[in-house]
């Protein structure tokens, strides 16, 4: 009889991605046959109704499938998914980590599995110890560093999916970083949930910055270190110190601003204000005058009027932001935010597409700035690659995926620069 390998279906987040490459890995090592997977994200209502719309089309596809739910959503509303009867299995956010879990699902196991393999995600202390040496393209490594959050934003479901914060020592991520520089990778991304959380659960509670510090000193040959979205409030003196002085650390950043009025961020329970992130970014750009910044911001969070949306909108502009992540508030069941006034549809849909002109006009004025300069572009495949500030560069000619290409801009085309090596 042939095995046939598990299939798998991801929502949401990076962090899910490399869950999955994970999940691979662990099914594989189980022999694993004849299932498919589908790692949720609860993040919105609507990323809720996806997966129960893509779970049903799996199941048309594949009848004789064992159908396992795990992710975010998962964790947090297993009754949801438990109900349908197109899913056989529900398994959480800390099972679907465990070797024993897959094991348990493997033709050689004997005995009854739970339908629903769901614990206490509060109680987990420590991060999964499956580590996975890279996915996604042959150019970029993630690495999870972090998980969790300690944080209750009041629209946010995301710590009862995910369970408060816990941190990969720093030693173990060195060595993950090492053993994929010399499987030649170029580049590598720390992720996590709240990455600037990193370390206040490990022994001396070190900071994000110690942890950059350390790789960059240790690990000599890695020729590009990217760090993703962070909460410009936790930013500690060490990362201030390593954007500035240290080139192989990428000049761009990923901020969780969500909103630009000083009382909706109250009313959101973020920790930082509005002047908080404008001193932030202007003191990064004094550091380093080619950072660039994206930026996650909710359009419509209830109570919000125009004159609260104009603040997120000036914000564009007074935190130099460039790619903007913008979300259009939906409520999220359990959540405090949903019990709140909220915001007319047609209001919110209005405010989300003014917000998205004004980080596409940001764009445009970035693409622009860069013709006829030259940049360090990681080739993602033989015709496109990103500069150091993860601008998508085409070209003509073909080059070597994974190779890091000196190139100058020569134009701009959609939302990617034109460059010739």
């Amino acid at each position: 009889m042939t095995l046939q390998p598990p299939k798998f279906a991801t929502f949401g987040c990076r962090l899910n991605a490399y869950e999955t490459e994970a999940m691979k890995d662990l099914a594989t090592q189980a022999g694993l046959s004849g299932a498919v997977i589908v790692n949720t994200c609860a993040v919105t209502s609507e990323a809720v109704r996806k997966a129960r719309q893509e779970i049903r089309r799996l199941r048309r596809e594949n009848p004789d499938a064992r159908l396992i739910v795990t992710g975010c959503a998962a964790q947090t509303e297993p009754e949801t998914f438990s109900t349908m009867p197109e899913v056989d299995l529900v398994i959480g956010n800390t099972e679907k980590m465990q070797p024993e879990t897959w094991m348990r699902l493997s033709p050689d196991f004997i005995g009854q599995t739970e339908r629903v393999q769901v614990d206490d995600i509060m109680s987990v202390t420590e991060t999964a110890g499956h580590l996975i040496d890279g996915f996604g393209t042959r150019s970029r490594a993630y690495v999870q560093v972090q998980n969790g959050c300690d944080h209750r934003c009041t629209f946010c479901i995301i710590p009862y999916g995910r369970g408060n914060s816990r941190s990969v020592p720093a030693g173990v991520v060195v060595d993950q970083i090492k053993r994929l520089v010399d499987s030649g990778y170029n580049e590598v991304v720390l992720t996590g949930v709240d990455l600037t959380s990193w370390g206040a659960d490990l022994p001396a509670t070190p900071k994000l910055g110690d942890l950059v510090m350390r790789i960059l000193r240790l690990v000599p040959d890695l020729p590009r270190l990217r760090i993703s979205s962070i909460d410009s409030i936790e930013v500690d003196e060490n990362l201030m110190q390593a954007i500035a002085t240290e080139t192989r650390l990428m000049p761009h950043l990923h901020l969780s601003l969500q909103h630009g009025d000083d009382l909706i961020l109250k009313r959101m329970k973020r920790r930082h204000l509005r002047d908080d992130a404008i001193r932030f970014t202007r003191q990064a750009l004094a550091l380093r005058p080619e950072m660039t910044f994206g930026a996650d911001i909710i359009a419509g969070f209830p109570t919000e009027t125009e004159e609260h949306f104009q603040n997120s909108l000036r914000l564009v502009e007074d935190c130099s932001l460039t790619w903007l992540h913008v979300f259009p508030y939906s409520p999220r069941p359990g959540t405090p935010a949903a019990r709140m006034p909220q915001v007319k549809g047609a209001a919110i849909k209005d405010r989300a597409a003014r917000l998205r002109a004004a980080g596409d006009a940001r764009v445009m004025t970035h693409l622009q700035q860069q013709i006829g300069l030259t940049h360090h572009v990681l080739m993602e495949n033989p015709h496109m690659g990103r500069t150091e500030q993860f601008t998508e560069v085409a070209f003509d000619t073909p080059q070597a995926e994974g190779r890091i290409v000196t190139a100058t801009i020569t134009g701009v085309r959609g939302t990617q620069l034109l460059a010739r090596v």
